[in-house]
């Protein structure tokens, strides 16, 4: 889709679809919405009217021109209550006229910025959300299902009012539509199926990325990753046919000296049965998104040439498939990590956190300043905080707060849960340095608890992102589908380094 700007008259803009709103506290209809309705003699007023339309969030009305303007159609979109009017509210009301435009089979659309001036949104944020809330919102994955002509929404236009700063919109869209097609590129990969990326075809991807790129990149079979001492991931592996692949880019800032590093850690579990702790079928029908972390990994490690942050990044996967074979781990098995510590297996369902042992360890040896892992990890976080919030844990508060404001301004919901000195216990074994899993309470918790054993004192945040990772009917700036969480959040955070 292109995305560009529009300087001239809205009355004469040709387009199929105009798109203009209204606050729910507005008493009358104002700027380019009076403008318009002016136009189409009081129109949009009197549907309003006839129609009970109030404004409410992200509710629509459609209103034929019947040629009184160029554009054949206006939406009118309600804005919800000023006072609540924020960057991520207008990313969602771009993604919103989007749909809306795809529903009357629109192939081109223009629409001003909302909350300009009086809300305090400046030009940068609102050109940075409209352009991600429009490819965000434009998403599909239909890969697979046979072609069929349609109409396809191919232009949106953005009106630049008097006063703005043509330069500054220019620049949040190149912003915007990085992050943006960094996340559908996540998307993309989460969404394929188990038979179409396994560990390999991950890894292979990873090389890919690196050579269009320029990222460096190491990737270790299963000889090296025996030589490494990760005997937590390959005891998650073992049991199928498709071998692992350990995974690590990285990126340096060309020409430039540069003074931090961070690794950023995705669970990659290309296909999850279980293992021999079998999944329920119903619960395994999904289970393709627990590569969402990996898949975040990759598609920000693709990105950061477009960002060019001066910062060493690491990009860190331990790609495995969990399967039920012949030679799968058992419960009850005790494996050693490269850290050197043990770990009684009593559930083959709670491997992500096995994987993620030794990648972490691995992470650990490179020095990093910081590092921060991304898993579907847990369902017990999606029981405390819902299908739309990552849970944030980790060892260092002032980090933390840092990252989630990164991530409050990229739109995506997350919140912090605490660490338990007390719930130690629970991951106590008898006869190895720690098990696998605790009991049913606090699961989230304690299985990040279980992951700081293996980062020493090096800053870390993990993100829970079981809940966000994959949503079926979609919400917001998510169509439906994987989501690509993270992305959006850890782009921005990597920019301020």
């Amino acid at each position: 889709m292109k995305i560009q700007i529009y300087k001239g008259d809205i009355l004469k803009a040709k387009a199929d679809l105009l798109v203009v709103g209204i606050f729910e506290d507005d008493k009358k209809l104002k700027g380019p919405a009076a403008e318009v309705n002016a136009a189409l003699k009081n129109a949009l007023q009197g549907v309003m009217r006839d129609e009970d339309f109030k404004g409410d969030f992200e509710k629509t009305l459609l209103v034929h021109s019947l040629g009184r303007i160029s554009a054949k159609r206006v939406c009118l979109i309600g804005l919800g209550k000023s006072k609540e009017f924020t960057t991520d509210r207008h990313r969602r009301t771009f993604a919103k006229m989007v749909q809306t435009a795809k529903s009357v089979q629109a192939e081109s659309l223009l629409s001003p910025f909302f909350g300009w001036g009086g809300k305090g949104l400046n030009e940068k944020e609102l050109s940075e959300s409209a352009a991600e809330g429009v490819l965000l919102g434009a998403y599909t994955f239909e890969k697979y299902k046979k072609k069929e002509k349609k109409h396809e929404l191919r232009r949106a236009s953005f009106l630049v009012e008097p006063g703005m700063s043509i330069t500054k919109i220019q620049a949040g869209i190149r912003q915007g539509t990085t992050a943006a097609q960094a996340t559908n590129f996540a998307r993309d990969l989460v969404n394929e199926p188990g038979n179409v990326i396994n560990p390999v075809s991950l890894a292979n991807t990873a090389r890919q990325i690196a050579k269009k790129t320029g990222l460096s990149c190491r990737i270790f079979n299963e000889k090296q990753i025996a030589g490494l001492g990760m005997g937590a991931y390959l005891g998650v592996a073992q049991g199928s046919s498709n071998p692992p692949r350990f995974i690590h880019l990285t990126y340096r800032p060309r020409g430039k000296s540069a003074k931090k590093s961070i690794a950023i850690i995705g669970k990659g579990m290309t296909f999850d049965s279980g293992g021999l702790s079998l999944k329920p079928s119903e619960a395994m029908q999904t289970m393709k998104i627990d590569k969402s972390g990996a898949c975040t990994v990759l598609s920000v490690m693709q990105s950061l040439h477009q960002i060019r942050p001066n910062v060493v990044v690491h990009g860190i996967i331990a790609a495995a498939e969990n399967m039920p074979g012949g030679r799968a781990q058992r419960p009850d098995d005790i494996v050693r990590t490269m850290s050197g510590k043990t770990i009684e297996v009593l559930n083959t369902d709670a491997e992500g956190r096995l994987t993620l042992a030794d990648a972490l360890s691995y992470a650990v040896k490179l020095k990093p300043d910081q590092m921060i892992d991304l898993a579907t990890l847990t369902g017990a976080c999606v029981v405390a905080l819902g299908e739309y919030t990552s849970g944030v844990m980790g060892n260092d508060q002032t980090f933390i707060d840092t990252f989630l404001k990164s991530a409050k301004e990229a739109g995506e919901q997350m919140w912090p849960l605490p660490f338990d000195d007390d719930m130690k216990e629970k991951l106590k074994s008898s006869v190895a340095d720690l098990k696998n899993i605790g009991n049913r309470w606090g699961g989230a918790i304690t299985a990040g608890m279980f992951l700081k054993e293996f980062v020493g004192d090096t800053p870390w945040i993990h993100i829970d992102i079981a809940g966000p990772a994959f949503h079926e009917k979609g919400w917001g700036c998510n169509p439906g589908g994987a989501t690509g969480v993270g992305v959006r959040s850890l782009l921005r955070y990597i920019s301020t380094l």
